[in-house]
């Protein structure tokens, strides 16, 4: 019989939950010379799916634009279910805002190139992402302690 009162963190799958390109000037966008600028989104959410055990979505938004035009516009939201049980609240914010997303993140790093590079553009590679920083920082938010720092 297992003990009830040991820790259990398993990951049950990861899984791409959704993705969608979009390329609303093309093909005369294609022809431009100049460099696209490029503005990227993450986000982190958390959910119960059932009785101690929990989806962990990551996604991420890639915009690129010459001028007010758009080049072409990615979304991904990259999915793992977790069964996470025994651990106090503490513990679980850690967990479900850190440790999963650093599991789930390289797989949506290698989606969102896969799929920029599948549609005729050069790879757009995601890079490495401090997600104790990043939950500290949404944190402190919600907390109203520190204002929100976002860079262009």
């Amino acid at each position: 019989m297992a003990d009830e009162t040991n820790p259990v963190f398993q990951i049950q799958r990861v899984y791409l939950k959704e993705s969608s390109l979009e390329q609303p000037n093309s093909p005369a966008i294609l022809l431009e010379k100049e460099q696209p600028s490029v503005d990227i989104q993450l986000g982190v959410e958390a959910n119960a799916a059932a009785d101690g055990v929990f989806e962990v979505c990551v996604t991420a938004t890639v915009h690129t634009k010459i001028s007010d035009k758009t080049v072409f516009l990615v979304e991904v939201k990259q999915a793992g279910i977790f069964e996470i049980r025994n651990l106090n609240e503490e513990q679980m914010g850690p967990i479900m805002g850190i440790a999963c997303p650093q599991i789930v993140y390289p797989y949506l790093r290698a989606n969102v190139a896969d799929l920029i590079q599948r549609s005729g553009f050069p790879p757009v590679h995601l890079s490495e992402i401090n997600f104790q920083a990043m939950y500290e920082q949404q944190r402190a938010q919600a907390a109203g302690e520190a204002p929100s720092i976002t860079t262009q």
